[in-house]
């Protein structure tokens, strides 16, 4: 069976002084997390969520529901400008409000409402969906195979240079 990578490695064989094998791999892992963004962009768009959206309300919940303007923009590494923009439209659709502080009416905190929970939600449930069918090409003894061969890779990757350790 061949995949576009095959046909990549092809074209350039003979031409570009390269390890295929390294490049087979990197190419497939690149060709795969541009495969699983576009997926997941069309899944959020069948619920009306921008993935700058999703990503807003993702870092809310992970801080148990609300942060600071300040805090957000630092985790999603926005410009206090851009953060307002983002938090403006979230909050005209009702995903998410701000409360002044009552010591202090300067501090703002950003709340996650209900219709933010379940909208986050239901994004990571189609999230989730587009993920598993991509696994699901492998059976479950693949899947782990994979899964401690990527690891391994990670690990080496994470320790020899400094690589953020989360994705969130």
């Amino acid at each position: 069976m061949e995949d576009s990578v095959d046909q990549h490695l092809a074209r350039w064989r003979g031409k570009a002084p390269y390890d295929e094998r390294t490049e087979a791999i990197v190419t497939r892992m690149q060709f795969l997390v541009k495969h699983v963004h576009q997926a997941k962009d069309r899944a959020l768009a069948e619920i009306g969520l921008q993935e700058f959206a999703f990503e807003t309300l993702h870092r809310l919940v992970s801080h148990g529901g609300s942060m600071t303007p300040s805090g957000l923009a630092q985790e999603l590494l926005l410009s206090p400008a851009g953060t307002t923009g983002r938090l403006d439209t979230l909050e005209q659709a009702g995903l998410v409000r701000r409360i002044r502080g009552t010591g202090d009416r300067r501090r703002v905190e950003v709340e996650l409402t209900e219709a933010g929970h379940a909208k986050w939600l239901a994004a990571m449930k189609v999230r989730a969906m587009v993920e598993s069918d991509m696994i699901a090409a492998l059976e479950p003894a693949a899947q782990e195979t994979l899964d401690g061969l990527l690891r391994r890779m990670l690990v080496k990757v994470e320790t020899t240079r400094n690589a953020p350790t989360s994705p969130h």
